[in-house]
């Protein structure tokens, strides 16, 4: 078995345990849980709060821009400059999308035009709040995530949680992580985590879609605030438990069908090796992970390249997730608001939820698709319903359908996540068909 000197081992252990601190390790707060990470970027949000709007309306504007001079200036030429290229030369589909969301995020700033695009459940729940959250999240989130994903963290987990996670959930062991990262901390983190480990080569296509649509999960935080707006606080504890068993059943089921199963098993590039998951002679599962988390942070080249990685890390996702969000997350919360066509796709629910003995069955249906514009509607639309019962189905619903664009699916689109909107819709459309039975079935021993 190697030897390692202590300033080998320490390379290893000291940024793991920062990182682990930072995204993990739940602290008490007056109103709940919550984590380092998530503290600080509140902090800077109170700071910024009547600034962040103009801020991400010049992101995008900034970033529209840079993407129509790079296309103009030729592939050949920003090649050279790998960063540059790889956040600004994007397909012509993705230059229309930054050039719309520079559009709306100008008329929802300066309120031009008409009310369906600025108004305080459209353009403004976007520009005025969900996006003053990810600017703070990507800020401290992008600048620290080189801690968990460049000094052995997830060498050592993933060689300790790959029996676990392979025949359950097809995946490598290091994806336990992202799942944790995303369970105690938020699922934009998840999503950020999953698609720099597929960038790195550390995930195929298959498994990278796997992750960032199976894993991505609601922080604990948010969850709390979808149960107090049906007001059903007392019942947390079996919603949260109802969330887990739904969401694990999912998770299993999610990667053998298709879309997720016909995904290829193939890497970025064709050049990487798929990752070793065998345990040599000599070793057991705790000594090797060690062993190959401590050669992963002695590859590190010092705290230059770290700040280098984690600052590319902040831009990269301010750049190319918040036009994504402002664009398609805008449509679909307009689509929401003022058509009724999330109303109609619920209409198939209604017989289904009448079979299922769920009370206000038609006033159920309305929200059972319209999470899929943001989780935080059918909470809204059901608040009013009188049964208990139904609230308790409608909430925990919203949570374990998991992906909805005005946050998760947008930035899913926005990544290097091999996903399309089709697949997304596909995903979510599943996950409702799989949750639902088994969360009515535990309401009806609930209520």
């Amino acid at each position: 078995m190697k030897k390692f000197t202590i300033s080998d081992q320490l390379r290893f252990i000291v940024p793991s345990l920062i990182g682990v601190l930072l995204f993990m390790v739940p602290i008490k707060m007056n109103d709940g849980y919550s984590i380092l990470i998530a503290l600080f970027a509140n902090k800077v949000q109170d700071a910024l709060k009547n600034e962040l709007s103009l801020i991400m309306m010049s992101i995008i504007i900034l970033t529209a821009i840079l993407t129509l001079v790079v296309r103009l200036i030729g592939e050949e030429k920003i090649r050279q400059m790998p960063f540059i290229y790889k956040l600004f030369y994007v397909s012509p589909f993705w230059v229309m999308t930054r050039l719309l969301a520079g559009v709306f995020s100008i008329m929802v700033y300066f309120e031009l035009g008409s009310e369906v695009i600025y108004g305080e459940n459209t353009g403004q729940l976007l520009l005025g709040d969900l996006l003053h959250v990810l600017f703070s999240v990507f800020l401290f989130a992008g600048l620290f995530l080189p801690l968990l994903t460049n000094f052995g963290l997830l060498e050592m987990v993933g060689t300790w949680m790959t029996k676990i996670m392979r025949p359950l959930f097809k995946l490598p062991g290091r994806s336990a992580i992202d799942a944790l990262a995303s369970w105690i901390g938020d699922g934009t983190i998840g999503v950020l985590l999953t698609s720099k480990q597929y960038e790195g080569g550390y995930y195929t296509k298959r498994e990278a879609a796997v992750i960032g649509t199976t894993f991505s999960i609601v922080s604990i935080t948010f969850t709390l605030v979808i149960i107090e707006q049906v007001n059903l606080q007392h019942m947390f504890v079996p919603f949260y438990l109802t969330v887990l068993l739904a969401g694990f059943v999912a998770a299993i089921i999610m990667p053998r069908i298709p879309p997720l199963s016909k995904k290829e098993d193939t890497y970025v590039r064709k050049s990487i090796k798929p990752v070793d998951e065998s345990i040599p002679e000599g070793y057991n599962s705790f000594s090797y992970g060690y062993k190959n988390a401590v050669e992963r942070a002695k590859k590190e080249k010092g705290f230059g390249q770290f700040l280098k990685e984690g600052i590319q890390n902040v831009f990269d996702m301010w750049m190319g997730v918040a036009p994504v969000v402002m664009a398609f997350g805008l449509i679909a919360l307009m689509i929401a608001e003022y058509t009724p066509l999330f109303q109609w796709l619920g209409y198939p629910f209604i017989p289904l939820l009448e079979l299922m003995q769920v009370p206000e069955a038609a006033k159920a249906s309305e929200t059972m698709l319209i999470g899929f514009a943001d989780m935080f509607l059918p909470a809204v639309l059901g608040a009013s319903i009188e049964a208990e019962m139904t609230r308790f189905i409608i909430a925990t619903l919203s949570v374990t359908q998991l992906i909805y664009m005005s946050e998760v699916g947008g930035l899913l689109l926005g990544s290097k996540v091999p996903v399309s909107f089709k697949d997304l819709f596909i995903i979510f459309l599943l996950r409702t068909l799989i949750t639902l039975p088994i969360i009515v079935g535990i309401a009806h021993l609930l209520f």
